[in-house]
């Protein structure tokens, strides 16, 4: 059984059993018993007195030292740090609660960053793009729409897509991403370019700007080929994709589609099976 149903005592000057049992100075710290026991057993903090079968008893003194331990323990002193600042009269209080200050700031510090992070993570999840719309129409032009990411999440938010695509944008700069959006830009008038010498879709300089496609878009999350595949249809039928490659040059979807076909049949895929993988 416990040891606190076979300790007792007797009232002492300070109001209490001389003294508490294990399970009552415990309670009494907020400390578990577990604790005290550990306390005890490195000599940091011991009991000052036994019943006459052995349980211990902690008395005012007692409970006044623990009192300090759990003081210092708290402020996120170790516990030889502790058993130091309480009996080494050399030890130097100050400093050492000074230099636990410094350790704490430097904590709350990492923990606001991680707080902040944490905050652009939920952000990016909701938004994708963290920019405001004077910086979006600035670094993706005029015929940006701004509410693309808000319908983009609309119909991807659960994919593990979005979610990579959040994860890369939470932490992307202006700069970084007028780098993404110089660097599509460049393809697009490569593919152009490629279409208006007439080279053939199925050519190794398509087949090379195809993959050159695949990098660029790993700005957003990874592209496999098969998703490539859907992607580049998807470029040809949207009324919106469609629009922005006969802008920059009329029937580059199509190309673009032709040439992305073409390029996964060469890597063992059959564009008509493709799926989202």
């Amino acid at each position: 059984m416990p040891e606190d149903e076979y300790a007792s005592g007797y009232a002492d000057a300070d109001g209490y059993a001389d003294g508490l049992t294990v399970g009552q100075a415990a309670a009494r710290l907020g400390v578990t018993v577990r604790a005290l026991h550990h306390w005890d057993e490195i000599g940091l903090a011991r009991p000052s007195l036994r019943t006459g079968a052995g349980y211990r008893l902690y008395t005012a003194a007692d409970l006044e030292r623990l009192h300090r331990v759990v003081v210092y323990r708290e402020l996120g002193l170790g516990l030889e740090r502790i058993r130091a600042v309480l009996d080494d009269s050399a030890t130097d209080v100050t400093g050492a609660l000074s230099a636990q200050r410094a350790q704490v700031r430097e904590r709350i510090e990492r923990l606001e960053r991680l707080g902040a992070g944490l905050d652009r993570m939920i952000d990016a999840h909701e938004r994708g793009v963290l920019l405001s719309v004077e910086q979006q129409a600035a670094i993706f032009g005029p015929g940006w729409d701004p509410e693309g990411p808000a319908k983009a999440r609309a119909l991807y938010g659960d994919t593990p897509q979005w979610r990579q695509y959040a994860e890369r944008s939470a932490d992307r700069t202006p700069e970084e991403w007028q780098a993404v959006a110089d660097a599509t830009a460049a393809l697009d008038r490569d593919l152009a370019a490629a279409m208006e010498a007439g080279l053939a879709p199925d050519g190794p300089e398509a087949g090379a700007l195809v993959e050159r496609h695949r990098a660029v878009f790993a700005a957003y999350f990874p592209l496999t080929r098969e998703m490539q595949v859907l992607l580049a249809r998807r470029y040809e039928t949207d009324p919106g994709f469609a629009a922005h490659y006969d802008a920059v040059r009329p029937g580059l979807a199509g190309w673009f589609r032709l040439a992305v076909d073409a390029s996964a049949r060469a890597h063992g895929i059959d564009p008509d099976t493709a799926a989202w993988r």
